[in-house]
């Protein structure tokens, strides 16, 4: 007999989007454990490793009992980095159910999937990202850590179509990479660089899950 397909999960958890072009929107995570990148200035390190090993279908369920307290036409799928495990049934189980679903990845690994939007956030220290998101993307989203450079800005934004927005976010909406953030857009709207903006994590402004 077949075992059911099951993915390492660490939390399912309604909120609020606090980043991109989706801010604001009432919006159930489901956050998958394992990350192949570990970046020093991750807010979630504790979805590195661990987590359950729940079946695909346990996992809807869930889903399913937080939108009868919270029904959110939305649900995010993100990590840790998501696309370490084979999501199509999750995917596909979460669209039958209604819901358009967000997938948010640091574009190292790719798999087709069947996802509503697609958030790509490449990451230090090369910001490679595999070549299939750059038509897939509605979003480019950078954090703009001590190491960026403009020249990363630069290249990223020639990689993605023009359409899709490259955003500039502040680490931990900490003062200093607002001022940097700042400064790249100033810099990127004087290079003649086209669809940069600049972001923030609103969940943290509202203290907020």
């Amino acid at each position: 007999m077949p075992q059911p397909h099951t993915l390492k999960i660490v939390e399912i958890f309604p909120s609020i989007q606090g980043e991109g072009l989706r801010q604001g929107e009432p919006t159930i995570f489901i956050r998958l454990a394992g990350c192949n990148l570990r970046c020093s200035f991750c807010d979630t390190k504790y979805a590195w490793q661990g987590g359950r090993r729940l079946s695909v279908d346990l996992v809807l369920k869930r889903t399913r009992d937080i939108r009868k307290r919270f029904p959110s036409g939305w649900v995010s799928v993100t990590g840790g980095e998501p696309y370490l495990q084979d999501l199509a049934a999750l995917i596909l189980g979460l669209k039958k159910d209604g819901l358009k679903v967000q997938v948010e990845t640091n574009g190292t690994v790719f798999q087709p999937l069947a996802a509503d939007w697609i958030t790509v956030s490449p990451k230090p220290n090369n910001y490679a990202c595999h070549p299939r998101f750059r038509r897939k993307a509605r979003e480019v989203k950078l954090v703009v850590t001590k190491a960026l450079r403009f020249e990363t800005v630069k290249r990223l934004r020639e990689e993605f179509p023009e359409a899709t927005p490259l955003l500039l976010q502040p680490e931990t909406n900490a003062p200093w990479s607002r001022a940097k953030s700042l400064r790249l857009l100033d810099h990127s709207l004087r290079q003649g660089l086209k669809n940069v903006r600049v972001s923030f994590q609103l969940h943290k402004i509202y203290n907020i899950r």
